[in-house]
């Protein structure tokens, strides 16, 4: 017998179940026949799959390898029959996104709004993640293209300039460095501050860049976007670095922008893919409809 999905589901099913008469009831499939299947797979595969009790099966050691590959396989099906059905509806092709916090808040929604209108049979997919998330998923062919801040290091993809973002500085309005016009980095290592998520590219610079001058960050709390990090920075909880178009997007009344003066302050947006030749005309697309945007 070969492996097939059928089979593949229905083992999956066995174990959420518990048992096999459940997973049979749940997907319309007599036991009889369920079992005969299982049955069947382990005889050639030379192996014990299931633990049978009275109580209902377990896995053994290859039936809980075979289980998550299983379900890899099945989501990796599932996606396939997901981007192809999006053919027989008139849409040519689904386009998977991922971008990071700036990206996102800053430049993505005009141009993919422009997308949207000109290309409507082009559904797009858009998920925020942190920029080294972004790189290792495009690397591993999870994602069709990627929008993230440059890292220092190179990685097995493709990169293209899009934009780019000035860091500053958000104080409250009665912070002692309101007073200043530019701040250096240091100067701001005096004061609590309100950062981004641990694994964010901007979390890592400010944190990398204190190290190097033996120094640490007073991090007060650290938040998931810029809109958190404007509220509570206008509460008077801490100071914050971010781009100066976020800290202008939010409007924040009680708060000033100061320029920070370091050479990092100024920061590339790369859109990403793994292959470009290997895009889906649909991909190619907004990639090439972005690039031009960016220009």
């Amino acid at each position: 017998m070969k492996l097939d999905l059928l089979t593949l589901k229905l083992f999956v099913r066995i174990l959420e179940e518990g048992t096999i008469s459940q997973a049979a009831e749940r997907e319309h499939i007599a036991a009889a026949a369920v079992s005969r299947r299982i049955a069947d797979l382990e005889q050639s595969l030379n192996t014990t799959l299931l633990l049978r009790t009275n109580k209902g099966v377990s896995p053994t050691a290859a039936g809980l390898e075979l289980l998550y590959r299983s379900r890899a396989l099945l989501n990796s099906a599932q996606e396939i029959e997901t981007r192809l059905q999006a053919y027989s509806q008139g849409q040519q092709g689904l386009v998977h996104i991922l971008a990071n916090t700036s990206a996102i808040s800053q430049f993505l929604a005009e141009p993919l709004g422009q997308f949207g209108r000109l290309h409507p049979a082009i559904p797009l997919q858009l998920e925020e993640q942190t920029s080294l998330d972004i790189i290792r998923a495009l690397a591993e062919g999870k994602a069709d293209l990627g929008v993230f801040t440059r890292l220092p290091y190179a990685a097995d993809i493709e990169a293209y300039p899009f934009r780019s973002d000035k860091l500053v500085v958000l104080v409250p309005n009665k912070h002692p460095l309101a007073q200043h016009e530019k701040v250096r980095f240091e100067q701001t290592l005096e004061h609590e501050q309100i950062t981004l998520l641990t694994g964010t590219q901007l979390h890592y610079q400010i944190t990398k860049t204190a190290m190097e001058a033996n120094r640490s960050v007073r991090i007060r709390t650290e938040v998931s976007g810029y809109d958190a990090m404007c509220l509570l920075i206008n509460a008077g909880m801490g100071i914050g670095i971010l781009p100066r178009k976020s800290a202008s997007i939010y409007q924040i009344p009680n708060t000033r922008v100061i320029e920070l003066e370091e050479e990092w302050s100024q920061r590339e947006i790369l859109i990403g893919v793994r292959r470009r030749n290997d895009l889906q005309p649909s991909a190619e697309t907004l990639l090439s409809f972005l690039l031009d945007s960016g220009a």
